[in-house]
């Protein structure tokens, strides 16, 4: 069957990418725009997206070809697309994506499919997760199972593309082979991708040799975000889902998935954009009460531990610095240099470091200059002093800065985490990988309820949906210290925030922010649960990161 249903894509050249394979024929064909998410998979743009991306490509291209020039667009903010992509720029000559607020970096491809293909017909499938919501499959898994479904049959297996799933179309669902989880599965219509040519042959088979797929076989690089530990990594020969089996206990907040937050506008490489959309404003739903804690008859050792937030936070305290202060933090952790690099960007505003400040226009200061460009302090970045007074004027102001460029932080970084509870119990059971000592539970319990000024929607409700929501560790030495850095971290303010949910799409809603959570206690399959030999450490260094470290256990 494989060999009968291709999946039907190829490469092709187009302004500021490499070109095909010369000497064939000229193809029709649609593009496809995919972000590689912390798995590995590759995510699809929607089609409108994929269409200004095309449009962006080709408008300089055209323009240049007048002029005699022929360069494309090296950078576009995804912004002017889709509101809630106004973060995120993609750099054309790295193919990656980067969003602007935090300096978090991801591949992106662009792959070419049949115009007679689901792509070409605007036809999507997607799974269903665990809070109820539809995700997309990667664009050949939609071709093949269009494939398929358009053949009449009634069922396939996705191993050949890298999945470890049985599809049935005549229940609408699928399941894991291995342990017969069942997802339901649906085929919804939506804007086709945009129209392009290619010059070579599509592929229309599996284990297709053209050039693109040799590049892109597999799951493709993984970053340094991945979300566990490198025995889960994917491969070619299983790439896992999503799939906690509790309450909505999904990485939400992965990858900084795009939400309505205002990107730095004003710069000239990255024209203002327009994050103004008719969000609908979410349902209230209430969140379960505050675990109790394990009963006696579980082995409870120790008692619940309230960790209450801290008020006032400094993120409020920041907000009512004088307006002078954000000048003072730029000036305190970067030095001035005499003379700009000549052929170094600055990778906020995407122009050259010789050049004056892409933010020029949008932020005014009586002391900074356009063309000043300073040096932090402890990593040696360089960037305009004006693009670091904006980034810093639209985050947090909590008189810390991080690194865009190596994520290096200066001061105590805080967030914008909601109030709530976290509370930790232990008891006897052992976690699969730790025989030798009981499991730590830790429960972090916020309800809804509305944005502050540091949020993305001032004034509007925020919800919070999977709360409370319980999480393991180990009773072991390491385990501990990570504890101990988590409630530093809850303190601050860094384990969840307000933004919109990669599974479910839902925007002002509680997420997980980039600290991740082992949710289950077994049945690693997910990711999200044990034997996980490289969980604690990994998690130790997305809390440095984060500027949590044992130094703050000592202050």
């Amino acid at each position: 069957m494989a060999a009968a249903l291709g999946a039907g894509s190829g490469s092709a050249g187009s302004p500021g990418l490499p070109n095909s394979v010369p000497g064939h024929a000229v193809l029709p064909a649609v593009a496809v725009w995919e972000w590689q998410d912390e798995f590995g998979r590759w995510r699809p743009y929607r089609g409108s997206v994929c269409s200004f991306i095309e449009q962006a490509l080709q408008a300089p291209a055209q323009k240049g070809r007048r002029s005699g020039t022929g360069l494309a667009s090296s950078s576009i903010p995804l912004g002017q697309a889709d509101a809630t992509l106004a973060p995120y720029v993609i750099d054309i000559p790295s193919l990656m994506q980067f969003r602007q607020d935090t300096g978090t970096m991801r591949s992106v491809r662009r792959h070419l499919f049949a115009q007679d293909s689901a792509a070409g017909q605007g036809i999507v499938w997607e799974w269903q997760n665990d809070e109820g919501g539809w995700s997309p499959y990667e664009m050949k898994v939609c071709v093949f199972l269009e494939q398929a479904f358009t053949h009449g049959l009634r069922h396939v297996d996705l191993s050949s593309l890298g999945y470890n799933y049985d599809i049935d179309f005549v229940s609408l669902v699928q399941t894991n082979k291995t342990s017969r989880f069942r997802r339901g599965i649906q085929r919804r219509m939506d804007t086709p991708y945009p129209v392009t040519t290619a010059t070579g042959p599509l592929h229309t088979a599996m284990a297709c040799s053209c050039q693109q797929c040799l590049l892109n076989s597999g799951t493709g690089p993984i970053t340094t975000r991945y979300r566990h530990s490198m025995i889960n990594l994917p491969s070619s020969s299983a790439v896992p889902q999503v799939s906690s089996r509790t309450a909505a206990l999904s990485s939400s907040g992965v990858g900084f998935v795009p939400y309505n937050k205002p990107t730095l506008s004003g710069a000239r490489s990255a024209p203002r954009l327009n994050t103004q959309s008719a969000w609908a404003l979410p349902q209230p739903v209430g969140a379960g009460a505050p675990s109790p804690g394990l009963s006696a008859s579980n082995g409870v050792s120790v008692p619940n531990l309230p960790v209450e937030m801290p008020k006032p936070s400094k993120v409020n305290q920041a907000l009512a610095v004088t307006p002078s202060e954000p000048e003072q933090v730029v000036r305190k952790y970067l030095e001035e240099l005499r003379g700009a690099p000549a052929d170094e960007d600055c990778i906020i505003c995407m122009e050259k470091l010789a050049s004056p400040s892409g933010y020029s226009d949008a932020c005014e200061c009586k002391t900074i200059k356009p063309e000043a460009v300073g040096q932090l302090t402890k990593c040696q970045h360089a960037f305009h002093l004006l693009c670091v007074l904006a980034m810093y004027a639209n985050g947090n102001k909590d008189g810390s800065l991080q690194c865009p460029s190596c994520k290096t932080i200066y001061g105590e970084k805080t967030g914008t985490q909601p109030k709530g509870k976290m509370e930790v119990s232990t008891f006897t059971q052992s976690l699969p990988g730790h025989q030798d000592c009981g499991t730590i539970q830790i429960v972090y319990s916020i309800s809804r309820g509305i944005q502050g000024p540091e949020h993305p929607n001032p004034g509007m409700p925020y919800t919070a949906r999977g709360f409370p929501r319980y999480c393991y560790l180990p009773d072991n030495e390491k385990g501990r210290k990570v504890l101990d850095l988590l409630r530093v971290a809850w303190k601050r303010r860094l384990i969840f925030t307000v933004g919109t949910s990669s599974t479910t799409g839902e925007s002002n809603t509680v997420v997980w922010n980039e600290i991740h959570h082992k949710t289950e206690m077994d049945t690693n399959l997910s990711g999200h649960g044990y034997p996980d030999p490289n969980y604690l450490d990994n998690v130790l260094a997305e809390l440095a990161a984060q500027g949590v470290t044992e130094a703050c256990l000592r202050q």
